[in-house]
């Protein structure tokens, strides 16, 4: 949003301010400045001359020879521009002024080119006449200016004076960074109220007297809008006896201070008011709408339609359009059509002023491929309010500049109404929330100046409908605290109970894992939550297996990425693959990552969310190297109970052979094992890849960070090993398990130290040895308390079918 200084003076008379203070000001009350230009910069010395005389010269066909009437003297200048003549008033830089560029003789200076007194093929020129570029301005600002030669004022500028300001250049122009919330600020009139809060001066508003004859504007149209919810108000009026022909220079200066090209009376108006009150506006030729009716409604699939720029546009039935009693005459919001277009030869106009949906609107724009100033104003979603006072300014204006005859009354089909917003208002709380001690009177005196009035009964501010922005308590405290002024508060400490800075207990649980891996060699990634159908066929899993129930995405940014993850193998398996295609070697990774599981398809929830602890390697290690891993994690958060191995786990996409579900507490809370040789094959991984996943949220119920400590031990340990012969189906786990249920109070620990399967050992058998740990606390174990323990493990072992090696 632009605006210039000269405009908004127009609406705060009485401000004074310099372009740096304007900038500073209005950046800390909110309305942030991001940078100003000033017009005049680089002019300097620049008065409005009469030429009196023009002789050629002696010593030059293209040249002639000026004497210029500046006001206190006359001067002689030479020139080559072919289009002055005696009696023109013409802006001229005197010696040791400046202007902006051009061709004439002079040293370039910094900011411009200084013109000094010289002589020009042997005559004196004691300054320059100048064009409007050499003004720093171009012909498309200022139409009337010759195409190639000396800018021309007309009969009424005053000798002497400043060309800079009469041509208006003695101005600075604003950008304003706005946010979308803020839609009142793409407005001057919305900027040039924050400018009055700000300084404290007095804000003056356009005053919209009433037009219109005694005609019935119903006459000449009617309106039907189908689609109220992408409509919510369309006002219309009617302009007869139209007389195209140039806005005045007021306009035009303030056109383009902003950078609008003035193109005619009717064009400057529409543009005129969009900018001064941030409502853009349309006018179509009422003699080429069929029917005198207007209809909005949304097209229709493939609908074609020609725009005012001639392109042919293909629309689809959400974008919304306006139409006669035949044919589409413009895109709502957007732009116009070519055969309703205003030409010189127009006889009567219809002014439209809308209000339509934001969203629509803006992504209709992106359909058709078309962005125009208009359809940036109503993406941000604009105030119905607002329609019926902009048209009725248009429509004052025409009659001021004599461009048309107003038809009374005015077509306004506006349904639901939009009310102010009443916000409770407590200055207690402000202050409390603020941290300040500003009195109630004060804080409703930054209300006023801004539009926002106050319900002394129910104490309540009515916030204005121009401001979206307004709705709880905290709003109101963000009005105060920014006139009030940022650099005024003070600064305090925080207030409130004092709470435990550290995570959450799921949060340390997985800063574990991180740590647990990270020791083990393991180096974090990251893969997608989305995902392609086809990963089941890759994991070879069954046609009716349950992760195949999959949240399907909306807008997909393709096939591959077109459902949310039910299983968190295939992004670790990508990233081995990716390794090792790579030839890295010893790859070993993991990720903390969500799988999404609906919990009814289709969808009537969201679908739960669960964080999966998964690793993968290859090269060195193996299955149990993996185990480990788990065991270690597992006792870091507090199993104490030992965790076991069930074989059967049931995994297409693991070895039939080397995988196993892992089971704590009676619960599946994970599992592991090596890659199956057709997934690996699937995923393009050469040699054996082993993964584990843990379901986190079934491991964090059962983990614990308590510790209990133990003192050491004062007495000798007695140790034991056993040799068995096993069937090859009997776990290890297993008998691990007997030994810890028989090997009673002094049983300390126990070590796998042996498992040997060969020629010795028959078919089907296999050689375990254990050596087993006794400890006494409190004395000196005897022979017979280890001996009683070990009756006790070898009866159970013998149970089993176990026999003991001698």
């Amino acid at each position: 949003m632009n605006t210039s200084l000269s405009w908004i003076k127009a609406y705060v008379p009485d401000l004074n301010v310099t372009a740096q203070e304007y900038t500073d000001a209005m950046t800390l009350s909110g309305t942030k400045v991001e940078g100003y230009v000033e017009l005049d910069k680089d002019l300097e010395n620049i008065v409005i001359g009469q030429i009196e005389k023009i002789e050629k010269h002696p010593d030059a066909d293209k040249l002639i020879v000026c004497q210029v009437n500046v006001g206190p003297e006359t001067v002689q200048i030479v020139t080559g521009a072919p289009n002055v003549k005696e009696g023109d008033k013409v802006p001229v830089v005197l010696d040791g002024g400046r202007v902006a560029g051009g061709h004439e003789p002079g040293q370039k200076v910094a900011g411009g080119i200084k013109i000094k007194k010289g002589k020009l093929r042997g005559v004196d020129s004691c300054g320059m006449m100048c064009s409007i570029e050499e003004l720093g301005s171009t012909k498309e600002m200022y139409p009337e200016s010759p195409d190639n030669g000396i800018y021309i004022f007309e009969d009424d500028a005053v000798v002497g004076e400043s060309a800079v300001k009469a041509l208006g250049l003695d101005d600075v122009v604003f950008e304003y960074e706005v946010t979308s919330n803020r839609v009142d600020c793409y407005s001057v009139i919305g900027i040039a109220r924050e400018a009055a809060a700000t300084f404290g001066k007095e804000f003056v508003p356009p005053v919209v007297k009433e037009t219109g004859n005694t005609e019935d504007v119903n006459d000449y149209i009617k309106v039907r809008v189908e689609n109220a919810d992408l409509c919510s108000r369309y006002c219309a009026r009617v302009v007869k006896n139209i007389k195209v022909g140039p806005s005045p220079k007021w306009m035009q200066r303030r056109l383009a201070s902003v950078g609008i090209r003035p193109i005619n009376n009717l064009v400057d108006i529409t543009n005129y008011v969009m900018e001064e009150y941030g409502q853009p506006m349309h006018a179509y030729d009422l003699d080429t709408i069929a029917g005198h009716q207007i209809v909005v409604r949304t097209a229709e699939k493939g609908e074609k339609f020609v725009t005012l720029d001639g392109q042919e546009r293909e629309m689809d039935e959400t974008v919304l359009m306006i139409c006669d009693g035949e044919k589409a005459v413009g895109i709502a919001g957007i732009m116009g059509g070519e055969n309703s277009m205003i030409t010189d030869d127009v006889k009567t106009m219809l002014f439209e002023a809308a209000c339509f949906d934001g969203t629509n609107i803006r992504k209709s724009s992106k359909k058709v491929g078309l962005r125009t100033d208009a359809s940036g104003k109503f993406e941000k979603g604009l105030d119905p309010n607002n329609a019926q006072a902009a048209i009725d300014r248009a429509c004052q204006l025409v009659e001021e500049l004599g461009a048309g005859e107003v038809v009374g009354g005015t077509v306004d089909v506006y349904g639901k109404k939009k009310e102010p917003v009443r916000v409770p208002f407590d200055a207690d709380k402000i202050n409390a929330l603020l941290g300040t001690h500003i009195p109630e009177a004060e804080m409703l005196g930054y209300f006023e100046k801004i539009g926002l009035s106050y319900d002394a009964e129910s104490k309540e501010v009515i916030a204005p409908t121009f401001r979206h922005d307004l709705f709880c308590l905290a709003d109101l405290a963000e009005e105060v605290a920014r006139f009030y002024g940022y650099d005024n508060i003070p600064t305090t400490l925080p207030r409130g109970e004092a709470t435990t800075g550290k995570l959450s207990f799921k949060l340390r649980i997985e800063e574990v894992a991180r740590d647990i891996a990270e020791f083990c060699g393991f180096s974090q990634g990251m893969t997608y939550s989305f995902e392609s159908p086809k990963v089941f066929d890759k994991l070879l899993l069954d046609k009716d297996d349950p992760a195949r129930q999959t949240v399907q995405i909306m807008n997909p940014l393709g096939e591959d990425y077109s459902i949310m993850r039910t299983v968190s193998l295939n992004g670790m398996l990508t990233s081995l693959a990716t390794n090792y295609n790579r030839r890295n070697k010893n790859v070993r990774l993991y990720e903390l990552g969500n799988i999404y599981l609906p919990k009814a398809l289709p969808l009537t929830e969201l679908p739960e969310e669960r964080m999966q602890f998964t690793l993968g390697m290859y090269g060195d290690g193996d299955f149990f190297s993996m185990k480990g891993v788990i065991e270690e994690f597992f006792e870091k958060i507090g199993l104490r109970e030992k965790e076991t191995y069930d074989p059967k786990a049931g995994k297409n996409f693991l070895h039939p052979g080397r995988q196993a579900n892992i089971i704590y507490g009676g619960k599946v809370v994970g599992y592991l094992g090596e890659v199956h040789p057709a997934v690996a094959d699937n995923y393009g991984i050469g040699e054996r890849a082993y993964v584990a996943v843990i379901d986190m949220p079934e491991v964090v119920e059962l983990a614990t960070f308590d510790r209990k400590y133990k003192g050491i031990a004062k007495y000798p340990a007695v140790s034991r090993d056993i040799s068995m012969v096993m069937s090859k189906e009997i776990l290890v786990g297993q008998v691990e398990e007997i030994i810890e249920k028989n090997g009673g109070s002094y049983l300390e620990s126990y070590q796998l130290f042996d498992l040997y399967e060969g020629e010795q050992i028959k078919e089907g058998f296999k050689s375990v040895a254990y050596s087993i740990t006794f400890r006494a606390n409190d004395k000196t174990l005897e022979e017979a308390d280890v001996t009683a323990a070990m009756t006790n493990i070898l009866t159970a072992l013998e149970a089993m079918g176990i026999e003991l090696r001698k």
